[in-house]
């Protein structure tokens, strides 16, 4: 297949859809030309003379359920005790404990979202916390790597939504919840044009970055790669297994319930939870970097952040070689955004990397170079599932043989390389030879021989090094 430029569409296959929209450059203009540039009623002055606006109305209703989350967790982790508790008392007692709790609850929802605040400065966004002990970040605004709206269902009823950053250093995402739908969305486009180096004065009118859509991901499609996974069949045959046996060995029922319970949990979440997760999977292009909406029940909006991908990973598992699926994720530093594509074909999904990693090719499976043939003394039958292949742009190492995965590592991503040697390799002239990446990820080069691990080695601590030196500014837009 043949990587298509900037300009041109990703191409259909197997139920895929790609996008047909014409690439748009750049941000909408001036004030008035989209929803992001509506009129907000004035925020009160906060320290400095900064403007500080409150969170939506119907947050103290999302706060109001903690204390009664407390004592429901205190129920559920000692239910003997709560149950002798419960039935010492009356009628009247409850009721009088129920006009206690519920005002209660609420006027610690009220104060939670009157003491909250947030304040966008010409270099940070300030979120100031806090009833009894107060909390101020300060989240640097060239610090800030993607920003993520999503709305859980009772959300997208109320029609608020819920701001997630992604921030370099932090291991925390800080969260606005929850915003107006339209609020939210443009203060995402105000963050990113600050981000992107716009000034104060104008980011607010900048709007929205437009999106091109590149595939979008079929339930149907979706729902048979769920079926002709491994993990959706594993997990159901625990299920249904392991509790009968239990049943047969113990005859109590508390221990099959103990036991059932996550494992079903577990089953649902490996097929109907995915399923909800990743419904209507859409991958859309912008100046901003990629954009993923998706969800059935709770809709997520993700960014893609331009410049902070570590590695990509190329799965295939055994049932959908045959209709040529993948399964496309992702280590992005400082975020939590994993797939970019559930399951599309090899070509689309390759496709699809190349606007990832600009001038990247997807190494083909003859390409990829196998361990000596006495590596099967250190690792029989398996050691056939591992390849390697290093290209002008990537380090890109194989392993599985039913699940196979390929991760691609830019050079100018890799932080260290290592070669490791244990005493069975050594006795066979076998290493190992580990990438570190920015993500805290480790992609390994498994089984080569001694002498070619010790070259491949030196090759790829230069190839690292120049491409550093020749890498792209890590900015928005850049």
């Amino acid at each position: 297949m043949t990587t298509p430029g900037a300009d041109d569409g990703v191409r259909a296959g197997h139920g895929v859809r790609p996008g047909t929209g014409p690439a748009t450059e750049g941000r909408p203009g001036p004030a008035g030309t989209g929803p992001a540039t509506e009129a907000r009623p004035g925020p009160a002055p906060g320290p400095g003379g900064v403007p500080e606006r409150r969170l939506h109305p119907v947050t103290p209703l999302r706060r109001a359920w903690a204390p009664i989350a407390v004592l429901v967790g205190w129920a559920v982790h000692d239910p003997d005790q709560t149950q002798r508790q419960l039935s010492r008392l009356t009628t009247t007692t409850l009721l009088l404990a129920l006009a206690v709790i519920v005002p209660a609850a609420a006027l610690y929802g009220f104060l939670t979202w009157w003491f909250t605040h947030f304040a966008v400065t010409d270099t940070e966004l300030r979120i100031r916390t806090g009833l009894l002990f107060r909390r101020t970040a300060h989240i640097r605004l060239e610090r800030i790597q993607a920003v993520d709206v999503t709305q859980p269902l009772l959300a997208r009823v109320a029609g608020v939504a819920k701001l997630r950053l992604d921030v370099v250093g932090a291991d925390k995402k800080d969260e606005l919840a929850f915003l107006g739908e339209r609020e939210a969305r443009a203060l995402r486009a105000e963050l990113l044009a600050r981000a992107a180096g716009f000034a104060p004065e104008t980011a607010h009118e900048v709007g929205e970055a437009p999106a091109r859509e590149l595939l979008r991901v079929p339930p149907r499609v979706l729902a048979v790669s769920l079926v002709l996974t491994g993990a959706t069949w594993g997990s159901l045959l625990a299920a249904l297994v392991v509790p009968p046996v239990l049943w047969l060995a113990t005859e109590s029922v508390w221990t099959v319930l103990a036991t059932a319970l996550p494992l079903l949990g577990a089953a649902g979440a490996a097929s109907v939870g995915r399923f909800v997760g990743e419904y209507d999977w859409t991958v859309g292009e912008s100046p901003d970097g990629l954009r993923i909406d998706h969800g059935l029940l709770d809709r997520s909006h993700e960014t893609v952040p331009p410049g902070r991908v570590q590695t990509v990973r190329i799965v295939e598992p055994l049932l959908w070689r045959r209709r040529g699926w993948v399964r496309v994720e992702l280590d992005v530093a400082g975020s939590d955004n994993s797939v970019l594509v559930p399951v599309a074909p090899r070509e689309v999904a390759a496709a699809v990397v190349a606007r990832v990693l600009p001038g990247v090719t997807v190494p083909e499976t003859a390409s990829l170079s196998r361990p000596p043939r006495r590596a099967g003394r250190c690792l029989p039958v398996w050691w056939r599932g591992y390849g390697i292949t290093v290209t002008g742009a990537v380090f890109a190492a194989r392993h599985g043989l039913l699940r196979r995965s390929l991760a691609l590592v830019p050079h100018a991503k890799v932080q260290s390389v290592r070669l490791t040697q244990g005493p069975w390799q050594r006795l066979w002239r076998l290493a190992d030879v580990r990438v570190d990446t920015g993500a805290g990820k480790t992609v390994t080069a498994h089984l080569r021989d001694a002498g070619e691990a010790a070259e491949l080695l030196r090759g790829q601590a230069e190839r690292s090094r120049t491409g550093r030196r020749d890498a792209r500014p890590d900015r928005w837009m850049a």
